[in-house]
């Protein structure tokens, strides 16, 4: 009879502690911002949290739903994104304070050539179509010496901005979804560490080049003014930069992401 009354007694408690978990849902990339997310889980589980995690594939609706309130926040950006999103979609998300979590070293990729040495003029070189992530292309290739810009330090460059095209470079902006699937098109093609990962590609082993850890696009958490402070976000932000998560990015990703913290 004492046993019976425990268990029901433990049950009861456990119902209980499920009915008090306050819903946090999320919208991410699956790569690596799921899996890190995935990681933290337990911890905010213990702190009365249930994360409800919501993978995207792209870069445009993981801000739409949380603009719209469908889903409380997201992890897949980094700040400059953010803000370019913001002006061109009239959108007002903000970066959650000390969320910087990790950087992904932005990469360049071929089937065709195992130098920048061999990049033939005339090449097609693929990039993002989204502003941040095509002025990280344009200055990444600026860094390899294959263009110049007028402003060699302007996170918002575009094409416009080319000032010097020795290689006379044929730049094609494609959503960066879609870049790892067109490899075998374009002599080169400049990636999301994200994207290349979940194309099975190891930036560390397979880029020809790629960024150095000193980056402004640290991947952060982003919500909207109304709930940018609430309780439970400022506990996920705070449980995504633990020595604990420090270690699992290092220790998963062998330095294809870094952490930001």
């Amino acid at each position: 009879m004492l046993m019976r009354l425990l268990a029901a007694l433990t049950t009861l408690l456990t119902f209980s502690g499920a009915l008090r978990a306050e819903t946090l849902t999320i919208a991410a990339n699956a790569v690596p911002h799921a899996e890190i997310l995935e990681f933290v889980r337990p911890q905010l589980r213990a702190e009365g949290i249930d994360l409800q995690i919501k993978v995207f594939t792209d870069y445009v609706q993981p801000n739409l739903v949380v603009e719209e309130k469908q889903i409380d926040c997201n992890y897949f950006q980094h700040r400059p994104y953010l803000d370019a999103f913001n002006r061109e979609h009239g959108t007002h998300l903000v970066a959650v304070p000390n969320s910087e979590v990790h950087i992904e070293p932005f990469g360049g990729y071929s089937r065709k050539i195992r130098s920048v040495a061999e990049l033939r003029v005339g090449a097609n070189v693929a990039v993002p179509n989204d502003p941040s992530n095509s002025a990280r292309a344009l200055i990444l290739l600026q860094k390899q010496g294959l263009l110049a810009l007028r402003d060699p330090n302007n996170i918002s460059a575009t094409a416009h901005d080319v000032v010097s095209n020795p290689k006379h470079l044929h730049i094609r902006e494609l959503e960066a979804a879609t870049l790892p699937r067109v490899l075998d098109d374009v002599d080169l093609a400049l990636i999301n560490t994200n994207y290349a990962l979940a194309a099975g590609l190891n930036p560390k082993r397979d880029a020809l080049f790629i960024e150095g850890p000193n980056s402004p696009y640290a991947n952060l958490v982003a919500a909207r003014p109304d709930n940018v402070n609430s309780a439970s976000i400022r506990k996920l932000a705070a449980a995504l930069r633990t020595p604990a998560v420090r270690a699992f990015i290092e220790d998963h990703y062998h330095g294809a992401v870094i952490p930001a913290f």
